[in-house]
C-alpha cells in the first residue's frame, strides 16, 4: 500500500512483528510490533548484503518526513555509502576516555620521556577526561575543545598545555584511523598569552644566597647534599632533574656525560669549582647517585621544601629553583659568551630557546646602548655635560 498517516495507524496489531512496504518508494516500510508501536524502516543492498535501517517511530516522525528521510538514505546508498554500517561503527566507536588510555599506553609511554608521560597523565586526569571523556571520538567538536580551553583561561599556561595534549592525541587518533584526517578539533583555537617569568639573581642576591648556604651548613639545618645540589645548578646551568638524578658514573674530570636528558644525550662542561664540590661529597656504598636522599639506594626526591626555607632566609621569596639556571644564563650573557656556545652549554635543541635568555642581561644591554649613544653624540660634537635640549657644538 501507499503509506500515509491514516493507513499506518489503521494497520492491524498482531502477536508478532511484521513489515508493510510502501508502494511508491521501494525499500521504505513500516514495522508494526505486537505492542502496537510502529517504526519506519528503509531496506537496501550494500554489495551482496541486505541492510535494514530504522528511521524513527511513528508519531514523533510523520509518514511524509519518514518517506523524505528514506529517499535521502537511499540516495546515500546510490552514491556508494552504507548508512547502517556507519551508524553501527559509530556506536562501537571508542570514547575519548578510551582514547586517553590507549594514547598514554601505546604512544606516550613508547615515544616520550617518563617526565612527559607523568605530565600528560596529570593533564588528562585533571582536565581532559572530566570534560570530554564521555564523548565518542568522532563527536568531539571544535566548540567542545574551545569551551574547555576557555574554562581554563585563568591559568593560561595549563590551558595551553592541555590544548597541546588534545591536539597531539587527536592527531594520533587520525593515524590510528579512529577519526577522519584533517578533523582535529583543536585546530585554529588561539592559545592564551603566557607571561614569561624573567627572574635572575643579581650579584648582591647571589652573595646573600651564598651566605645562607654557608649558615645552614654550619648550623646543620640542611644537608651537604642539598646545598651542593643548588650550588651545582648555579655553577653548571643544568636542569634540576639532571643534578637531582646524577650518578657517579656520569661524572668525569672535565665534564658530565648524561646518557639521557630532556634533549637526549648531553655532554656538560664541568668547571673546576663544580668538580671540587662533587669530590667533597660523601658517597654511600651501593648507592649510584651523587645527591643522596633518605633511602640507601635512591637520590633525593624533594628539593622544593629545603629551597623554600633557604630562599626565605635570603629574602628571595620569589626565586624558583629554575631561576638558578636563568642566573647562569644571564651571567654568561654578561660575560660575553655568544648564544651559539651558550646553546650547547645549556643543552637547548634550537637557538630560539637560548635567545629567550638574552633579556636577562638587561644591564649589559643598557651599558652597550649607552656606549653607542656616547659615540654617536661625540661624533656629532655634542658635549657630555650639555644641558637638556638639542644644541650641537660647531
Amino acid at each position: 500500500m501507499r503509506l500515509t498517516k491514516r493507513s499506518v495507524e489503521g494497520l492491524e496489531v498482531k502477536p508478532g512483528d511484521y513489515i508493510v512496504w510502501d508502494y511508491d518508494v521501494k525499500g521504505f516500510g513500516v514495522r508494526v510490533y505486537g505492542t502496537g508501536k510502529r517504526t519506519y524502516v528503509v531496506q537496501y543492498r550494500a554489495g551482496k548484503r541486505t541492510r535494514r535501517l530504522t528511521l524513527g517511530q511513528h508519531g514523533p516522525l510523520t509518514t511524509d518526513e519518514a518517506r523524505k528521510l528514506a529517499k535521502q538514505r537511499l540516495g546515500d546508498v546510490a552514491r556508494g555509502e552504507d548508512p547502517s554500517a556507519d551508524i553501527q561503527t559509530k556506536r562501537r566507536a571508542p570514547t575519548v576516555s578510551a582514547l586517553c588510555d590507549r594514547f598514554l599506553d601505546e604512544y606516550v609511554a613508547q615515544h616520550c620521556k617518563p617526565t612527559t608521560l607523568r605530565s600528560y597523565r596529570t593533564i588528562i586526569k585533571n582536565h581532559i577526561r572530566p570534560k570530554l571523556g564521555a564523548f565518542l571520538i568522532n563527536d568531539v567538536k571544535r566548540a567542545d575543545v574551545a569551551a574547555l580551553h576557555f574554562d581554563m583561561r585563568n591559568t593560561p599556561y595549563h590551558a595551553n598545555r592541555t590544548l597541546m595534549v588534545i591536539s597531539k592525541m587527536f592527531n594520533v587518533a587520525e593515524d590510528w584511523g579512529l577519526r577522519d584526517e584533517g578533523a582535529n578539533p583543536s585546530r585554529r583555537i588561539k592559545k592564551y598569552r603566557e607571561e614569561e617569568k624573567k627572574r635572575y639573581l643579581s650579584d648582591d642576591e647571589q652573595y646573600r644566597l651564598g651566605k645562607v648556604f654557608q649558615d645552614v651548613l654550619d648550623e646543620g639545618s640542611e644537608t651537604l647534599h642539598v646545598v651542593s645540589a643548588y650550588l651545582l645548578l648555579m655553577l653548571t646551568g643544568c636542569r634540576r632533574n639532571e643534578i637531582q638524578t646524577l650518578k657517579w658514573e656520569y661524572v668525569h674530570t672535565t665534564h658530565l656525560d648524561l646518557p639521557d636528558s630532556k634533549t637526549g644525550r648531553r655532554r656538560i662542561p664541568l668547571p673546576r669549582e663544580a668538580y671540587d664540590i662533587l669530590m667533597a661529597l660523601p658517597r654511600q656504598e651501593g648507592n649510584p647517585y651523587v645527591i643522596l636522599g633518605k633511602t640507601d639506594e635512591g637520590h633525593i626526591t624533594d628539593l622544593e621544601r629545603p629551597w623554600r626555607r633557604i630562599r626565605e632566609r635570603a629574602g628571595l621569596n620569589d626565586v624558583r629553583i629554575h631561576d638558578l639556571r636563568h642566573t647562569y644564563a644571564s651571567v654568561a650573557m654578561k660575560d660575553g659568551i655568544d648564544p651559539f656556545t651558550l646553546k650547547e652549554i645549556l643543552g637547548h635543541k634550537n637557538l630560539t630557546t637560548t635567545l629567550r635568555y638574552a633579556h636577562l642581561a638587561d644591564d649589559a644591554v643598557q651599558r652597550a646602548a649607552g656606549s653607542v649613544a656616547s659615540r654617536v653624540a661625540g661624533a656629532m660634537g655634542r658635549r657630555a655635560n650639555a644641558k637638556p635640549g638639542l644644541r650641537l657644538v660647531r
